[in-house]
C-alpha cells in the first residue's frame, strides 16, 4: 500500500525565489509599443510546466480519498499527487510530454500583436533551450523534429490566440496539452444514427460519454472535458480547449448548463474506468461546456479532453506594474 501524501506545496516566497524576472521587475503598460513579454512570459512557462492549479490538486486528492485505499485507483491517484509535489519542488515538468503550447493573449488597444507573438515564440524558444519544454514541434510528413518548438515557416506552434479588450492590464493564459490526451479529443455532427443521438441535450450527452468510452485510459485519465455545443467545426474546437481553463469547482454561469455539467460529471465516474484505465470511480475531475450559435443545417459537439496533469497558468500585467500569476 502506498503512503498517503498530503500535497503540500512548495511555499510562495520559495517559487518566487526561482522567478526569471529579476527583483522588483515592473510591467511598464504606459507605451504599450514598447511592451516586451519575452521574459514574464517566459517564468509564466516555468510555473505552468512545474506546477499544477491548486484546483486540479484538489480535485485529484478529492478523487484519491473517495476511492478505496489500497486499490489500483486509490494508489494511482497517490502517485500522481506525489509526481505534483516533486515536479513542484524541484521545478522539473511535471510530464515527459510538455505538450503542444497555446497561449491566449487579452490587451487593450495599442498593443502590437505581432511583435507579441515573436516574444511569445522567444519565451517558448528559450523555455525548450531551458528544458522546461521538450521539443515536439515536428514537421507533418517526416517528423524532423525543428529542436526549438517553433514551427518556422507558418508560425503555428505555437499557437497564439489575441483578442483586444476594453480593460487596462494585459492578461496571458498558457495550456501545456499533452499529445495523448489531444488524440482522443473528438468532434461530432448530429444527429448521429450510431448514437442515437438527436439534436438536443440528450444527444450532447450522448457523445460525451461515448467520447469517453473511447478514450478508457488512453487520455491519462481522470480527464478534464471542455464541451463546445454548436459553433461551426473550427470555432467549436477552439472553444472547446478553452473551456479547459476554467477553474475546476466554479459555477458555470448559465444555470442549465451547469445543472448538464455536474450531471454529466456524476454520470461519467459511474463508468468504472478510473484514473489511467485501471478501474475505479474517478474517470474524469470535471466537464466544462458552453453553447454556441450555429448554423441551422449544422449541429456540432466539439469535445476537448485534458489529462489530470492539467498544466495551465495565467498572468495578468497591471497598469501599476504589478504582475500577478495564477
Amino acid at each position: 500500500m502506498s503512503e498517503c501524501v498530503i500535497p503540500t506545496l512548495t511555499s510562495a516566497e520559495v517559487v518566487e525565489s526561482k522567478s526569471v524576472l529579476p527583483a522588483g521587475w515592473k510591467a511598464d503598460l504606459s507605451d504599450l509599443k514598447t511592451l516586451d513579454l519575452t521574459l514574464p512570459m517566459l517564468e509564466l512557462l516555468r510555473r505552468s510546466t512545474s506546477r499544477l492549479p491548486q484546483d486540479v490538486i484538489d480535485a485529484l486528492v478529492k478523487g484519491r480519498d473517495a476511492e478505496e485505499e489500497g486499490s489500483r485507483a486509490f494508489n494511482t491517484l497517490n502517485d500522481m499527487v506525489r509526481n505534483i509535489i516533486l515536479a513542484d519542488g524541484h521545478v522539473t515538468p511535471l510530464c515527459q510530454d510538455t505538450g503542444t503550447i497555446i497561449v491566449w493573449v487579452r490587451h487593450p488597444f495599442g498593443l502590437s500583436q505581432r511583435a507579441a507573438k515573436q516574444q511569445v515564440r522567444a519565451a517558448v524558444a528559450e523555455a525548450t533551450k531551458r528544458s522546461w519544454l521538450r521539443p515536439n514541434c515536428v514537421e507533418a510528413l517526416s517528423g524532423k523534429n525543428t529542436g526549438n518548438n517553433m514551427d518556422p515557416f507558418h508560425e503555428g506552434h505555437p499557437a497564439v490566440h489575441f483578442e483586444e479588450w476594453d480593460k487596462p492590464e494585459v492578461e496571458i493564459a498558457v495550456m501545456q496539452k499533452g499529445g495523448g490526451c489531444e488524440n482522443v479529443g473528438a468532434q461530432y455532427r448530429l444527429p448521429d444514427a450510431a448514437l442515437g443521438a438527436g439534436r438536443d441535450i440528450k444527444g450532447v450527452r450522448k457523445c460525451i460519454i461515448d467520447a469517453v468510452v473511447k478514450a478508457q485510459g488512453q487520455g491519462c485519465s481522470p480527464g478534464i472535458l471542455g464541451v463546445a455545443i454548436g459553433g461551426d467545426r473550427v470555432s467549436s474546437y477552439e472553444k472547446s480547449k478553452e473551456l479547459i481553463l476554467r477553474k475546476l469547482g466554479t459555477a458555470n454561469p448559465d444555470p442549465k448548463m451547469d445543472a448538464f455539467e455536474k450531471e454529466v460529471t456524476n454520470d461519467l465516474n459511474t463508468l468504472g474506468i478510473g484514473p489511467m484505465g485501471y478501474g475505479g470511480n474517478t474517470t474524469v475531475l470535471g466537464v466544462m461546456a458552453e453553447e454556441m450559435y450555429r448554423h441551422p443545417a449544422s449541429f456540432y459537439v466539439s469535445i476537448s479532453y485534458m489529462c489530470w496533469s492539467s498544466r495551465r497558468g495565467a498572468m495578468t500585467l497591471r497598469t501599476n506594474g504589478e504582475v500577478s500569476f495564477d
